[in-house]
């Protein structure tokens, strides 16, 4: 009997005790359970803070880009294989761009694109510094370009005026070396016996010729030798007097063209003389007065008048 009260007590005891174990244990739940979850919120937040993180250094990425872009686009050089390598970065970093807002919440692309903007920097830095050294170097050579055309401009005035003086001094030569023509006279001339006698006349219808008398001076500077002196005789009426007008009586003098009268070649020896020359035209001649010009070597050296009544 009294082992059956000792039970009964021993079993109340444990009755009691249970409410208090189930107490312990949700106690023991709701504490794990508030564990758990601010944990959850606390890795919750710091994925938010990462997340933050990223975007915000996507977006000063992103705008290093740009401004990296612009600083491309200033970058201006005329030499062509650099300017396509310029050209090339700067298609990279559109392409970059792209990426950024691509992965914008990819932290491992973003620190890729960052390392990618650096490089592109240093790159451009690079391009920078030889553009500069070839702008300086450019603006050496238009400078010793300027001093090399100085210089030859120098060189060309100073063979200008050479080529000059040579000229002048051509000119002063060949002036020189013409031949002076003085005491020009001239007769109208009636032919007899077939020409064999002569007689002068101041008659026009009786003129069969005009005999042109002159003399070449002395002339050291002058080409010795045969020389063909012309006599070109023009009419009253302003027209040539010549025995045909063709190429056989045609003659070239003072940068122009005419036909002689008269045709004397004469064997020059750098002395004076005294040349005559028979002048016939191909019909009559007419009362009036008739010009003279003695013509050597192209040049007319002497004139004279002749008057038919």
């Amino acid at each position: 009997m009294e082992e059956n009260t000792a039970q009964n007590d021993e079993q109340k005891k444990k009755i009691g005790l249970l409410p208090w174990l189930f107490l312990a244990l949700s106690l023991v739940g709701n504490g794990v359970l508030v564990y758990l979850l601010k944990n959850e919120k606390d890795i919750v937040i710091q994925k938010e803070e990462i997340i933050k993180t990223v975007y915000v250094e996507r977006d000063n990425v992103k705008n290093e880009l740009i401004a990296l872009k612009t600083d491309y686009e200033n970058l201006r050089t005329n030499d062509a294989k650099l300017q396509a390598e310029i050209d090339e970065k700067k298609s990279q970093i559109e392409e970059l761009l792209k990426q950024a807002e691509k992965h914008k919440g990819d932290a491992y692309v973003i620190a890729k694109l960052r390392k990618e903007t650096e490089t592109l920097r240093q790159i451009m830095q690079g391009y920078v510094h030889t553009i500069d050294s070839l702008n300086t170097l450019n603006q050496k050579l238009v400078v010793e370009k300027k001093d090399v055309l100085k210089k030859l401009d120098e060189e060309k005035n100073k063979l200008d005026v050479v080529n000059k003086e040579k000229e002048d001094l051509k000119k002063t030569i060949n002036t020189a070396s013409i031949l002076s023509c003085y005491n020009v006279t001239a007769q109208g001339i009636t032919l007899k016996r077939g020409g064999k006698k002569q007689s002068t006349t101041t008659k026009a219808k009786r003129t069969d010729v005009i005999k042109v008398s002159y003399m070449l001076g002395e002339n050291k500077l002058t080409k010795s030798g045969p020389k063909d002196v012309f006599v070109r005789i023009m009419t009253p009426d302003g027209k040539e007097l010549a025995k045909g007008y063709d190429d056989n009586y045609r003659f070239r003098f003072n940068e122009s063209f005419g036909y002689y009268a008269g045709k004397t070649t004469i064997d020059y020896a750098n002395k004076e003389i005294g040349v005559t020359s028979l002048c016939e035209g191909s019909t009559g001649f007419i009362p009036g007065k008739y010009i003279i010009e003695i013509t050597c070597d192209g040049v007319v050296i002497g004139q004279g008048s002749l008057i038919l009544n």
